[in-house]
């Protein structure tokens, strides 16, 4: 699949740390290669060439043209065994012509008659003697090898008029110059480390790459929860929370979502387990039942059941039971939480056979039935790709609700799920997006409570004013009423926010007590008893 250019740096980006490390790694490389080596010092030596006075014009146009053909072979010369050899054994060096040849070097400058000689050591004092050395030993070869003027002496004649000084800094290594090599090379090192990651990874990071794969709409994106340990019913406990807020998208979405007819039953999987599939069954379920709808979730995840346990309630008999003909619907489903119209059947024991069981004639009739009982049925069911449970139940209701886990998920496994969906007749509704990362991308502005904003800090200090007090006074005791509004806690059921007739009701009482301090304020306001939507059945 090709992958666009905003897409290369978007990677660059998200592995800076991969690029980073490698950059580094590569210029301290270079640094401790650069002291690894052994340092080596460079001494110059300056020869001019010139044209020795002749006796007449013919020979000192002689001699300037032998001179301008003649440097570049002086320079060649310098490395000859004719001018090391006395070189050797005047320092009395412990080498041959051909092992010090290669340390020495002879230029000629563009448009000039200078030879400049250097040789490489690793003592500076022997760089400089050798290279003065060679500049004496080559003027001598030059005098014997050149030309003779009509007075018998060499028409060329070589002067040291720089001599060669010891160096002070190492020519060798390049500190320097190594590491900025080392950090260049670590560098696209991890660039092109990062673009392959980019490439050969296929799961699903974000929702570009969901729309590149699949061509369903996504219904809502639910951002991870902020705790690990975090309840999963989050519009129950974290009410204000963008996650939250992510579930109630989905139920409104769901609403307006033309399917032909009104959504009354819904299977929610995933492509894999691990997705969040069972808690966006729950939140979904809380989310209707807060606009006064009558919903009931179904467990259908007769191998690895998490409704039971997410929710506190009891496991023992559920729809296995039904399934088997020992009880009826009635008889088994529990109410769960404070919305009179939400209901749970839990899985029940794990039976042998739960594709067969679900692919029953007997389901079949419970979700008959359920559907005319309930508003909204949502089946939690196994993910698709392991098992064809899902597959199977999806035939059998309104639409199939498909749970895409960023990170989680490879880009093929999403489309072996949709095939596997639509290849049994069912149909895909839409995906929701989980695991996303809360960067506050979609809270452009806090919309919340006013008693939820924190003062900010730039706020100068002030004296509160009375009224102000008096007011504080009273949302302590709307706290205290709203408190004793909810009644005890069953510590296995997960406690939805309180009712909004209550918490009006204790708001009204508090306001009340604060204007007559001698008045009672009574503990609870008629918001606790709303009428069911459906009739409650027995536990």
């Amino acid at each position: 699949m090709p992958v666009e250019l905003d897409e290369y740096v978007l990677a660059l980006r998200k592995r800076w740390l991969i690029i980073a490390a490698l950059a580094l790694v590569g210029a301290v490389t270079g640094w401790l290669y650069a002291h690894s080596m052994t340092p080596n010092y460079r001494a110059t030596a300056n020869v001019f060439v010139s044209v020795n006075g002749g006796g007449t014009a013919g020979e000192l146009v002689q001699g300037s043209t032998f001179v301008q053909n003649s440097v570049e072979s002086f320079a060649k010369l310098a490395s000859m065994p004719v001018v090391l050899d006395p070189v050797i054994e005047d320092l009395q060096l412990d080498t041959t012509a051909k092992a010090l040849g290669r340390s020495i070097s002879a230029n000629n400058p563009l448009n000039t008659v200078i030879l400049q000689i250097s040789t490489t050591d690793s003592q500076p004092q022997r760089a400089a003697d050798i290279s003065n050395a060679v500049a004496r030993q080559l003027a001598v070869t030059v005098q014997n090898l050149s030309p003779r003027t009509v007075a018998g002496q060499s028409s060329i004649e070589l002067t040291v008029v720089a001599p060669a000084v010891p160096p002070e800094t190492p020519f060798e290594p390049n500190t320097r110059f190594l590491s900025v090599t080392g950090l260049a090379l670590g560098l696209g090192a991890g660039v092109i480390l990062a673009l392959l990651l980019t490439i050969f990874d296929t799961r699903v990071r974000t929702a570009a790459d969901i729309e590149r794969v699949i061509h369903l709409p996504a219904l809502a994106t639910i951002v991870r929860a902020r705790q690990s340990q975090q309840p999963a019913t989050t519009v129950a406990h974290d009410p204000s929370s963008r996650r939250a807020e992510g579930f109630r998208r989905l139920q409104a979405n769901l609403q307006y979502l033309d399917v032909g007819k009104p959504l009354s039953s819904v299977v929610v999987t995933s492509a894999v387990p691990g997705e969040g599939k069972s808690t966006t069954a729950l939140n979904l379920a809380l989310a209707v039942a807060e606009n006064g709808k009558s919903v009931l979730v179904i467990d259908a995840d007769l191998r690895r059941p998490a409704i039971a346990l997410d929710t506190g309630l009891e496991a023992a008999a559920g729809l296995t039971t039904i399934l088997i003909g020992r009880a009826t619907l009635e008889d088994v489903v529990q109410p769960w939480g404070e919305h009179d119209g939400l209901h749970v059947l839990t899985s029940g024991e794990i039976p042998p056979n739960p594709s067969q069981l679900l692919d029953s004639p007997a389901m079949h009739r419970v979700l008959d039935e359920a559907v005319k009982t309930y508003d909204l049925v949502v089946v939690d069911c196994p993910p698709v790709l392991p098992v064809v449970d899902a597959s199977v139940l999806g035939r059998h209701v309104d639409g199939v609700l498909l749970v895409i886990g960023l990170r989680q998920v490879r880009r093929q496994q999403v489309r072996s799920a949709l095939a596997a969906i639509t290849a049994v007749g069912a149909t895909p509704l839409g995906l929701v997006i989980t695991n996303a990362v809360d960067d506050g991308a979609g809270a452009p502005y806090s919309y919340r409570r006013p008693d939820e904003i924190r003062p900010h800090r730039s706020q100068p200090w002030r004296r509160r004013r009375p009224d102000e007090i008096r007011q504080n006074g009273a949302d302590a005791d709307v706290d205290a009423a709203v408190s004793s509004t909810a009644g005890p806690e069953d510590p296995r059921t997960p406690i939805s926010p309180e009712p909004r007739e209550a918490r009006a009701s204790a708001v009204q009482n508090a306001n009340a007590a604060a204007d007559a301090p001698d008045a009672d304020v009574p503990a609870g306001g008629d918001g606790q008893n709303r009428k069911k939507n459906v009739a409650s059945p027995t536990a």
